[in-house]
């Protein structure tokens, strides 16, 4: 394998692990017992996550660099 390749499955393999564990935090948080929140809130959430990870797929097949900015409620 060459060394890019094994640098991209190196880095797509903990990037992507990393990025379950979040979206799994992200899903504690519905726990109501232990926090308030609304249902706007909650479509505010996967609006932004969805967005953004149709700009990293896009990245995989445009020339154009799609970047967002942090998230906020």
């Amino acid at each position: 394998m060459s060394e890019k390749r094994e640098k991209f499955v190196r880095l797509a393999e903990q990037r992507v692990n990393r990025a379950l564990n979040d979206v799994r935090l992200i899903g504690n948080l519905s726990n109501r017992n232990a926090y308030s929140f609304t249902d706007e809130d909650v479509k505010k959430i996967f609006k932004t996550l969805q967005k953004e990870l149709d700009q990293a797929k896009a990245r995989f097949s445009d020339a154009e660099n799609a970047s967002g900015g942090d998230f906020k409620l």
